[in-house]
């Protein structure tokens, strides 16, 4: 028999399994690849029967839950037919990794198959991989180590907020050493273009090295592959008992694969590798742009209000202006760490505030000492 105090868990739980069943169909919607959508569809229901679960467990206690999806579940959808799965995938996946073990220690769940289901997410998709054809790349990219660009909403977000946070921090630092405007405009643009360029660089660097390194490894594999074909024909082998397949069965797939020479080194790439020879990791242009663009239009925020007032004004402006961002940012992290958005935006806030406030009293110190 339920108790008063079981409630808010099961309407917990309830929530959390509209909320998975939401973006695992909008996942399914928006993927081209008919294995991988069946396979978000597939979880999807598996999310639903959870939820089914729990509306009974509330329903048998008396009380009634609204069953719509929460705000980020919503978000999440919309991220995925916007800009498509692998958008939204490390998310997920980091999502199910915290939960894995929610429900082994609920009493409810713990005579059912809940507890079950939601561990062996991870190794049935192993197993769709192994006798359903999918490539390794793609079970690692429905894990969150897709090696191509997975965490590029966490990225987005990390980098407004890089650009956000530094020239705040700069601007605030130079108004309080109480210098004309010109200068504080002059600084703030300065800081604006210097980190952008400084980001965009980095990435550059980051994607080029990790795209020297994929190729260094292929090239080590294929000739590994022209001198020592039956050891890489072992590690096949093995790749593909582990994912559940006979050894029989597992040998027949790699000696067809193997049979090609262009196959087999594209083979051993994804499967014993995990990289998409075809990919690499990404345009290292590409990525350089979207730091520079993401770091810039965090760090326009603070400087705007200068740029349009003047005083006091402009520089309530650029608090207000940049707090408002801070707690945007804020909450849009909350779609990736699992915390609620209120307390992601007001911990932001404060954090990004606190930054300003300790660069202003540094200013306003230094502005003293040289007057």
């Amino acid at each position: 028999m339920a108790k008063p105090d079981d409630l808010p868990r099961y309407r917990s739980n309830l929530q959390g399994e509209i909320d998975g069943a939401a973006v695992y169909a909008a996942l399914a919607e928006s993927e081209a690849d008919p294995k991988l959508a069946e396979v978000f569809r597939r979880l999807a229901a598996v999310e639903q029967a959870h939820g089914d679960f729990w509306r009974k467990q509330i329903e048998a206690a008396g009380a009634r839950f609204a069953t719509a999806p929460s705000g980020r579940a919503r978000v999440l959808a919309w991220l995925a037919r916007r800009f498509g799965p692998a958008f939204v995938l490390p998310t997920l996946a980091d999502h199910e990794a915290r939960d894995r073990a929610s429900y082994d220690n609920q009493p409810e769940a713990r005579d059912t198959g809940l507890p079950s289901d939601e561990r062996s997410h991870a190794r049935v998709m192993r197993t769709i991989a192994g006798s359903g054809g999918l490539a390794g790349p793609t079970v690692a990219m429905l894990e969150g180590r897709h090696r191509g660009g997975g965490n590029t909403l966490r990225a987005a977000v990390l980098g407004a907020n890089d650009g956000l946070v530094s020239n705040l921090s700069l601007v605030m630092g130079v108004a309080g050493a109480a210098v004309a405007e010109n200068t504080i405009v002059l600084t703030g643009l300065a800081g604006l273009v210097a980190g952008a360029c400084s980001m965009a660089m980095g990435e550059w660097l980051s994607v080029t090295s990790s795209r020297e390194l994929y190729q260094s490894q292929i090239a080590t594999e294929a000739e590994e592959l022209r001198d020592v074909p039956e050891e890489e024909k072992e590690e096949l082998v093995l790749i593909y008992q582990a994912k559940g397949i006979e050894e029989s069965q597992a040998r027949t797939l790699a000696d067809r694969l193997l049979s090609e020479q262009g196959t087999a080194l594209d083979t051993l790439a994804r499967e014993e590798l995990g990289i998409d020879p075809k990919e690499l990791g990404g345009s290292a242009w590409q990525a350089a742009a979207w730091s520079f663009f993401l770091f810039a239009a965090g760090a326009i925020v603070p400087l705007g209000p200068f740029l349009l007032l003047s005083g006091g004004a402009a520089l309530m402006a650029s608090l207000a202006a940049s707090g408002l961002a801070l707690a945007l940012i804020g909450a849009g992290t909350s779609l990736f760490t699992g915390r609620g958005a209120v307390f992601s935006a007001l911990r932001q806030l404060a954090i990004g505030l606190a930054a300003a406030g300790v660069t202003y009293g540094a200013g306003a110190i230094v502005g003293v000492s040289l007057g």
